[in-house]
């Protein structure tokens, strides 16, 4: 079988949910303020259970500006590690009030307040005497509340208002930042405190992320399907009717025939794709079934595209 290479695109692009309405209105309440302020303070509350009844009991570091001030008071032994991170906060919500949306300031506030102050409130503690998994059991919960968090459309306060700034303005990664903070924030952390510690923070640090990627990931991550065969359009209409949604059908030539082709791409998410494989199959036994990861699909009746 050739390869064939996209031309044009069909005239179905961007519709690829046949109840367009339902899903817009479904996307609309993802987006409504109640929704977010829910995903904020559960997120919060979340890692503030992470830092207050883990990581202090530990001596851990966490990552990015609540690790600055949990050192802070680990060095001075002044104040706690919530006042600390309202303090810190103050530049970097300046920051944000004047290069980034006061909707995203408002959310970002929300999310600072509730982590200080569930973080003050707490007064238990979770009995781990290993180590090692104190410092996965803090990443897991730190990293799944701020996954939860960034869900919405503000951030953990802190160092998030740095780097969306940065992404925005200057197009400079996300991750980038974090990696660069990070860095310097162990370094000082070696300078300051036992190296068993550090290197326990830096584990928790990696589980944190790896379940921020993951609580994204769950809920925007979708399938990239490209279909080619010479039945196309009879696999797209039994996928409208079984799965109750569309595709995209893109033109193509074969790179050694040169035949003309209609391929069929259809965006679908873990649960259908192996019924989708099945009415491919089913319907043309020639036909050649391609399967890309995507991180999310943004617009149409997928999720809106977040504005900072």
């Amino acid at each position: 079988m050739g390869l064939w290479f996209s031309r044009t695109a069909g005239p179905e692009a961007g519709n690829f949910y046949g109840q367009r309405g339902n899903a817009m209105s479904k996307r609309d309440f993802i987006y409504a303020r109640r929704w977010n302020v829910f995903l904020i303070t559960a997120g919060s509350i979340i890692q503030a259970i992470g830092f207050k009844a883990v990581a202090i009991q530990h001596g851990f570091v966490p990552s990015g500006l609540f690790g600055v001030a949990a050192l802070v008071n680990y060095v001075t032994d002044t104040l706690n590690a919530g006042i600390w991170f309202m303090i810190l906060n103050v530049p970097m919500f300046v920051l944000a009030y004047v290069f980034i949306t006061k909707r995203f300031l408002a959310y970002s506030f929300l999310a600072m307040i509730v982590t200080s102050v569930a973080f003050m409130l707490i007064d238990f503690s979770i009995a781990i005497n290993d180590q090692l998994y104190a410092a996965v059991t803090f990443g897991v919960l730190a990293g799944t509340g701020a996954g939860i968090v960034l869900r919405s459309l503000g951030s953990n306060g802190g160092l998030d208002v740095i780097a969306v700034m940065l992404t925005q303005r200057y197009n400079i990664g996300i991750g980038k930042t974090y990696f660069f903070f990070n860095f310097i924030l162990f370094s000082f952390s070696f300078a300051s405190l036992d190296n068993d510690l550090v290197i326990a923070s830096l584990i928790a640090a990696f589980v944190s992320s790896v379940l921020v990627e993951y609580t994204l990931s769950m809920f925007n991550q979708r399938k990239v399907c490209f279909i080619i065969s010479d039945r196309t359009q009879e696999i797209s209409d039994q996928i409208i009717d079984k799965l109750k949604i569309s595709g995209t059908f893109l033109q193509g030539v074969g790179a050694y025939k040169k035949a003309d082709k209609r391929l069929l791409m259809v965006v679908i998410n873990n649960i259908q794709l192996k019924r989708l494989e099945e009415i491919v199959f089913k319907t043309d036994d020639y036909a050649l079934f391609i399967v890309e990861n995507t991180f999310s699909v943004i617009g149409s009746t997928f999720s809106r595209r977040k504005l900072y």
